[in-house]
């Protein structure tokens, strides 16, 4: 693909995004401190970490919580679970006429047992008119506020049980702004390689724009995946974990520019500094480092920091600790090839069986199958 024929810009209805690049939300990882760190270092769409509809309704606590925003967070964008309508409709009014939520994107592409066991998530797809009626009802409600909805899928349950395609139709017609694909089926959860083909094979199906996700470790990853698919766009999730820095390059890259960062380590010392001070400034700090401990081990991935000295930095409870301990690393220390183009986070082995609800895939209609949606959940997909 040349850099002429790169999309320069995604239209999500009346919200424009100057780079075709969506950060894929994640449980207990981005939170506000986390997305502003990622938009300050390029161009996208950040997104909340997911938060069910009807702990928006009820106002649980927990919940509440998580419906956190940056001061200097223009765009807010929230990804929604539901298995409901009538709950997902009105969580929707609330983020909307309350909150002030640009975009809103509906999950159904998350693998955990715990979700998937009551219809949720990946397994949501199934059931044909149950997904067009919770997608008819949010882009209902969010009209009013000329807020698009979008929606997450994944190719379906397993290989057996594919969803994808009616999924896209489905949004389609019930008025989604886009659909993102990601090329893994629930059974495969983060497992083996992800489809790119059925996201060029959605592309194909579908008018309105479609985002891949999957195995992107790079920002020539994303490159790739829009010259072999035809995306709009893509979503990116486990590449950027200890690496915000990825924005910078992808804002490049669907530029035209032919930048790649590779930091030294004093300059990866200096944004996990960052990345620790922001969640510390919304958290407070004793909870704020308590999160950061986490993110260290990625941060730090095929650097000679020690291991004495890694343990030490997953146990910090203070900034000034932090500060003491980053000041006896390398600052010269370049980054190590090793970890470019691998995997981060999560990955595991693929499923023998989803779970899923009793007698689930006896039919693909839901129209009277009887939710059983939480008040809170803290997993993402």
């Amino acid at each position: 693909m040349t850099a002429s024929v790169l999309p320069r810009g995604l239209d999500l209805g009346p919200l424009h995004v100057d780079t075709p690049v969506v950060l894929a939300p994640m449980a207990g990882i981005t939170n506000a401190a986390y997305r502003r760190l990622c938009a300050e270092q390029g161009a996208g769409l950040y997104v909340s970490e997911m938060i069910t509809s009807r702990g928006i309704v009820e106002r649980d606590r927990v919940t509440m919580t998580l419906l956190v925003f940056d001061e200097l967070e223009t765009t807010r964008s929230v990804q929604l679970y539901g298995t409901d309508p009538t709950y997902v409709a009105r969580a929707v009014e609330i983020l909307c006429a309350e909150y002030g939520v640009a975009h809103v994107d509906l999950n159904f592409g998350c693998p955990v047992p715990k979700v998937t066991r009551k219809g949720g998530g990946g397994a949501l797809p199934w059931k044909r008119n149950l997904l067009g009626a919770i997608l008819q009802a949010a882009v209902a409600a969010a009209a009013p506020y000329g807020v698009p909805v979008t929606m997450k899928t994944r190719k379906g349950i397993d290989d057996d049980h594919l969803t994808y395609l009616d999924a896209g139709r489905i949004a389609q017609e019930s008025g989604c702004a886009a659909i993102a694909l990601h090329g893994r089926t629930v059974a495969q959860a983060y497992a083996g390689r992800a489809d790119w083909d059925a996201i060029g094979a959605l592309v194909q199906h579908v008018t309105i724009p479609v985002l891949g996700n999957g195995d992107i470790w790079e920002a020539s990853d994303a490159l790739a995946m829009v010259a072999q698919t035809g995306a709009a766009g893509v979503v990116v999730g486990r590449g950027c974990l200890g690496r915000p820095w990825l924005f910078r390059d992808l804002a490049a890259a669907f530029a035209g520019e032919q930048v790649a960062t590779l930091p030294r380590l004093g300059e990866v010392t200096a944004m996990m500094r960052r990345h620790a001070e922001l969640l510390c400034q919304h958290m407070g700090q004793e909870r704020g480092c308590r999160e950061f401990r986490k993110h260290v081990s990625w941060y730090l991935k095929g650097f000679a920091a020690g291991g004495d000295r890694r343990r030490s930095l997953g146990l910090v409870s203070t900034l000034s600790d932090l500060d003491a301990l980053l000041a006896e690393l390398d600052p010269s220390e370049e980054f190590p090839a090793s970890a470019l183009g691998s995997p981060r986070g999560r990955q595991g082995s693929p499923r023998s069986r989803v779970a899923l609800p009793e007698g689930w895939l006896e039919d693909t209609d839901g129209s009277s199958w009887a939710a059983t949606e939480d008040v809170s959940e803290t997993t993402g997909g």
